[in-house]
């Protein structure tokens, strides 16, 4: 005779409902970026909300004001020297080329307004405050001290970050006029002295072309930009992966992202601004 065959236990039913529901695809890879771009785009959101909510963080606000200034001041305008420099020489050799180096003035200075000094000034401040920026409330995100402000019913947002964002965008206004001014004043020099133009001819040329829409352009720019600036930093800040080490990660991803959204939307900006702006005398 056979033995009989062991019978097997009925399954409970919860366990047999699992296995009969149909297995669920874990998220496609290609939807990441744009899930990441939504919490951004929310963050930058909550910030404008939270700008007027009380009470304002005065303090703090004044603290990032002078961090920002501080680390930012002395490289833009050494950098802003030669930028206005190359673009005075690369101008004037190609209108001298063309017969008309008279306007070697009015082309390099609006070059330097209104493209040159806000991406010099977006630049240094994504560099050297956003990295600081997203190095420090990263460094308070993983040693958990933004979930017990959380906790204790205190908004991260309003109490850390908000005040960084409007320091950003402050300091990238003010900082917008002194690289113009230093990067005109370095074009205007080497033009005068190594190109051997006329003074005269220089400032005659930027006050045929130049006109105020390019100087507000350029502010809005700035604006925008220390804006930007501002809000990557503090999402990659708050939002690291992988404890220290993914501090350091996200204070690399915070430079470069930033750097991708300058020139995307400093193109878009001169394009709307060329379209609806006529030029001086057109």
């Amino acid at each position: 005779m056979t033995a009989p065959l062991p019978v097997r236990p009925p399954e409970p039913a919860a366990e047999q409902a699992r296995a009969q529901a149909p297995r669920q695809r874990p998220p496609s890879r290609l939807l990441a970026p744009l899930r990441q771009t939504g919490r951004l785009f929310a963050l930058a959101l909550a910030v404008i909300r939270a700008v007027f909510r009380r009470p304002f963080q005065l303090r703090e606000f004044i603290e990032q004001f002078w961090f920002v200034a501080s680390v930012t001041i002395l490289p833009a305008a050494l950098v802003s020297i030669p930028f206005g420099a190359v673009i005075a020489l690369q101008v004037g050799s190609l209108t001298e080329q063309l017969g008309a180096q008279s306007f070697t003035g009015g082309a390099s200075v609006l070059a330097v307004i209104q493209q040159a000094s806000p991406l010099i000034v977006a630049l240094l401040i994504a560099g050297a405050a956003g990295s600081a920026i997203c190095a420090d409330l990263g460094s308070r995100k993983i040693r958990e001290e933004l979930d017990a402000m959380e906790v204790m019913g205190v908004s991260p947002v309003q109490r850390l970050v908000v005040p960084r964002v409007l320091a950003t965008m402050l300091v990238a206004v003010l900082l917008n006029g002194l690289v113009s001014v230093v990067g005109t004043l370095g074009g205007y020099f080497f033009n005068v002295i190594m190109q051997g133009g006329t003074p005269g001819a220089y400032l005659a040329s930027f006050s045929a072309l130049a006109q105020l829409p390019d100087l507000y352009v350029g502010e809005l720019k700035a604006l925008i930009f220390g804006f930007i600036a501002g809000i990557v930093a503090a999402y990659r800040g708050l939002n690291p992966r992988g404890g220290p080490k993914g501090v350091g990660d996200a204070v690399n991803q915070s430079v470069v992202i930033t750097f991708m959204l300058l020139f995307a939307v400093n193109m878009v900006i001169t394009a709307i601004y060329l379209q609806i702006v006529p030029p001086k005398g057109g």
